[in-house]
């Protein structure tokens, strides 16, 4: 397993992690699914020893996910090896655990101390390696608040940095001054680039952890022009910020992208997944990627990128002049 710098806290973690979105299964937002549907939570546990076992130690959580079912089983399969990897999960959504609801958000400090704690106790630990507000449009005037809130928690013991999830550089940039800020969660695929962010992790030595980077599942190579999403997955019922579905199907564009780079991508063995991953090791020596993970074969074949390493220089200038974008 190669390694990589969680930005400037000194914790190093597994160059490809483990995104848990999908494990929570299903819950709700404004009236539509937030979640991918139903999951079986023996598989998921078996998932995640699978990836252990093939040295993915970075783990990316979040409280709203299943509403806590989530954090719940990483903390089932995690039992006993705590020690061994790299917790990250997120505040700033508020929700009704029995029905699955998001009900709101809430970024204020009295929130965001009983959110850590809650997110302790399903998580089965004493620390957060990596606390991330979850709230990526939260106004810029707040950062100082939410710095001095998070810098009590990493005092205390409880947290040991902290982050953003947001595409804004500009929020990312405003939330690097906290001392124990390390990383930025955003969205990073060979189909989305994010120079401007990466600039900024660059100046400010900040991770960049990669939400979506197999395009929510496009990079699977498992869905096409017929496919259909069901009604249960947030890509079925698409919302408005789901802008590489709609309706439920592949928007054509970016299927139309992945095709062309195709034959880059499964170059030298790889599946297309795996050369997707290629790409973002390739980007950037701060990029980690956190694919969701379902099933023991999904943790195969993400970690087995590491196998094939990185793309090429020449293999990414030849996407960059194939999808028509600055190299």
């Amino acid at each position: 397993m190669t390694f990589r710098q969680l930005g400037r806290s000194g914790i190093q973690v597994s160059a490809i992690g483990f995104g848990a979105w999908a494990i929570g299964g299903p819950f709700t937002s404004g009236g539509k699914p937030a979640g991918w549907g139903e999951v079986d939570d023996d598989e998921s546990v078996a998932a995640i020893h699978r990836a252990l076992d093939l040295g993915i130690t970075f783990f990316d959580t979040a409280d709203v996910y299943g509403t806590g079912h989530s954090e719940r089983v990483l903390r089932r399969a995690l039992a006993g090896r705590r020690d061994d990897v790299v917790i990250a999960t997120k505040f700033g959504n508020v929700f009704d655990a029995e029905t699955r609801t998001v009900t709101g958000r809430d970024i204020s400090p009295a929130h965001i101390r009983r959110a850590c704690r809650a997110s302790l106790d399903r998580l089965g630990t004493d620390r957060i390696d990596l606390y991330q507000l979850h709230v990526g449009d939260a106004p810029l005037d707040r950062v100082d608040d939410l710095i001095a809130t998070l810098e009590e928690l990493v005092d205390g013991g409880l947290i040991r940095a902290y982050g953003w999830s947001t595409d804004d550089p500009e929020r990312a940039a405003a939330f690097a001054k906290g001392p124990h800020c390390a990383a930025v969660q955003h969205e990073l695929s060979v189909l989305r680039d994010a120079p401007a962010m990466l600039a900024v992790c660059d100046t400010h030595d900040l991770a960049s952890v990669n939400r979506g980077p197999l395009a929510m599942g496009l990079l699977s190579g498992k869905y096409g022009p017929q496919s259909r999403l069901p009604g249960d997955d947030v890509r079925g019922d698409s919302p408005a910020w789901m802008t590489l579905f709609r309706d439920g199907r592949p928007a054509p564009e970016f299927l139309a992208m992945m095709e062309a780079i195709r034959d880059i991508l499964t170059s030298s063995g790889r599946t297309l997944a795996q050369g997707a991953l290629g790409w973002l090791l390739a980007r950037s020596d701060r990029t980690l990627p956190i694919p969701g993970i379902r099933t023991a074969a999904q943790a195969e074949e993400n970690a087995g990128a590491l196998r094939h390493g990185p793309l090429s220089a020449a293999d990414l200038a030849r996407i960059d002049d194939l999808l028509q974008r600055p190299s």
